[in-house]
């Protein structure tokens, strides 16, 4: 199974490939999709759309994990990062892909066993999970890779 793993934002959006094969996961691909700062946000939106469509044709996953919008700190940051959510769910359905999403903290209790792990723990579970030399940068990515292994524990 592929999965394409996402973690939603509007001037940086984190995503994570990874294969699972006989339950191991493997790294494909990670990386971020950014936007600039003072651009409308119909073309960050557009950016959003076209270059996630394009990792799915390139990767052809079959599902993707969305990392759920939870938080309330800032108004009009989680109203554009809901907007960008909306652009990510919109690819996946229109590729045909399953989706799932998962809160902040079902992901840090898949990856690491702990609900509340902090950001350095959930980084250095991702590396190790996935067998690679080096925490996956930037820290988006990583956080998408962990959204991508927290469906593959779901689906085992």
């Amino acid at each position: 199974m592929r999965i394409l793993g996402i973690d939603p934002g509007t001037g940086i959006l984190g995503f994570g490939v990874i294969d699972v094969r006989k339950g191991k996961p493997t790294l494909v691909d990670g990386g971020v999709i950014k936007t600039p700062v003072h651009e409308q946000d119909a073309i960050r939106l557009q950016t959003i759309f076209d270059e996630l469509t394009e990792i799915i044709n390139l990767h052809k996953p079959d599902a993707m994990s969305v990392e759920k919008l939870f938080f309330a700190r800032n108004v009009t940051t989680a109203m554009t990062v809901a907007q960008a959510r909306g652009v990510v769910l919109l690819c996946g359905q229109q590729a045909g892909l399953a989706i799932a999403e998962y809160t902040p903290m079902q992901i840090k209790q898949a990856v690491t066993g702990y609900g509340k792990a902090d950001k350095k723990q959930m980084q250095e579970m991702v590396r190790v999970l996935l067998n690679l030399k080096q925490i996956p940068k930037p820290d988006d990515a990583a956080d998408a890779l962990a959204a991508a292994l927290t469906h593959a524990a779901a689906v085992r």
